[in-house]
């Protein structure tokens, strides 16, 4: 075989090998969560594997709706805006500070508790750190679902968790409304009906 034969053949090689090394390295990690039930879904490579409880922001704390990509992972973290709370396994997802992380607070997973960030067990938010570290900025995604105001009707949120769409939501002023009354009983004293507000956890 002539060198321009075995160069030929190495090239061919080569690309091969780093073509089944970008296969390899091309983990797709899609992470939902959803602010109206308070559960996070995570997919590796088209397949559901984890489906956690999670904490978004409470009253006066929002946490952003929309689809982002982390650029930045800090394994021990501590908040400066929060008197040095720790944010284990960090994966900040907005100029603005967001992140997904860990927290102690567990009792209040599964109720909207935090500052604006989307809070974790800690053990869950080691294992997505390691994925997202594994599969990459560009190849992780972060989809957060649903607002104050949507109680369960957006369709993005409908069929998430389970097929059935949650019931909807009349404010107040809707749902206590008097019903129109026959005129020979308007005499009757009207049923006094109390505001009722929802809030966050």
């Amino acid at each position: 075989m002539s060198n321009f034969s075995k160069m030929k053949c190495g090239a061919f090689a080569f690309a091969a090998l780093a073509m089944m090394s970008v296969s390899a390295s091309a983990m797709k990690v899609v992470v939902v969560i959803s602010k109206v039930s308070q559960h996070m879904t995570v997919t590796v490579d088209g397949e559901q594997q984890y489906n956690w409880l999670v904490s978004t922001g409470g009253a006066g704390y929002e946490t952003p709706s929309g689809t982002f990509h982390p650029f930045r992972m800090e394994k021990e973290h501590f908040s400066k805006e929060w008197d040095d709370a720790p944010m284990p396994y960090s994966m900040f997802f907005t100029g603005e500070g967001h992140a997904i992380h860990g927290s102690y607070h567990i009792k209040r997973l599964g109720t909207r508790a935090s500052h604006g960030c989307v809070r974790l067990a800690p053990e869950n938010a080691a294992t997505l750190f390691a994925l997202v570290e594994k599969a990459g900025f560009k190849n992780s995604t972060f989809t957060i679902n649903g607002g104050f105001f949507d109680f369960g009707n957006s369709s993005a949120n409908r069929g998430l968790f389970n097929d059935t769409p949650r019931k909807p939501f009349h404010f107040f002023w809707e749902a206590n409304k008097p019903k129109p009354q026959p005129a020979d009983v308007s005499t009757k004293k009207k049923k006094k009906f109390k505001s009722i507000i929802p809030t966050s956890g």
